[in-house]
């Protein structure tokens, strides 16, 4: 049988994860849209790592950035990599324009860095958790563990709506998940206001 440029790609990106120690972890999303969220996300290393990963599973996950990013040289390369353009600046906010995406798109599958830089922060941005509600769609858990050298997704939550009981089942997936930089990982909590 032959095999696709795909599977190629997923093939190569998984012998070179092997090579440098890494493992990849996997279980299919429960169906054809999802939020996917990443943490800890600590490092430059995170981005090249995770288009790795995103090779070996096959799964085509999107992800957002500033609008600015999208432009000459890089701009064609973002894309192809499942760059979506947002523009922050527009009267419509962040979480309406990724709704409107999900409602285009069929599959779509959209990580999201709720850390939202490589420092610290002392709460995650609470769009991905507003998103996924308002889009009724699960919340894929992903991650990048350089304690363990292991990068996957392997569990789906479908989110209560209440955002306290929630947010215990993610800090408890992710207590044991360490960063390159483990002192930039702040804890797994939402901000107390609705900015994303």
């Amino acid at each position: 049988m032959a095999h696709t440029p795909a599977d190629l790609r997923g093939r190569l990106a998984g012998a070179l994860l092997r090579a440098f120690g890494w493992r990849v972890d996997y279980l299919p999303p429960p169906g054809r849209k999802a939020v996917v969220v990443v943490y800890p996300h600590t490092s430059n290393w995170d981005f090249p790592i995770g288009v790795l990963g995103r090779a070996v599973i096959g799964l085509p996950l999107h992800f957002i950035g500033k609008h600015t990013l999208f432009r000459w040289p890089f701009g064609a390369l973002f894309r192809w990599l499942g760059g979506i353009a947002v523009d922050r600046s527009v009267s419509r906010g962040l979480v309406e324009q990724l709704q409107a995406q999900f409602d285009a798109r069929d599959p779509f599958y959209l990580v999201i860095t709720p850390e939202g830089t490589r420092s610290r922060t002392e709460a995650w941005r609470s769009g991905f958790y507003r998103l996924a509600l308002a889009a009724r769609v699960p919340v894929g858990l992903g991650f990048i563990d350089y304690g363990s050298k292991r990068i996957g997704i392997d569990t789906w939550l479908e989110l209560s709506g209440n955002p306290a009981t929630d947010m215990a089942r993610i800090a408890a997936f992710y207590a044991d998940k360490r960063g390159l930089h483990p002192d930039k990982a702040g804890p797994v909590r939402l901000r107390a206001d609705s900015a994303t």
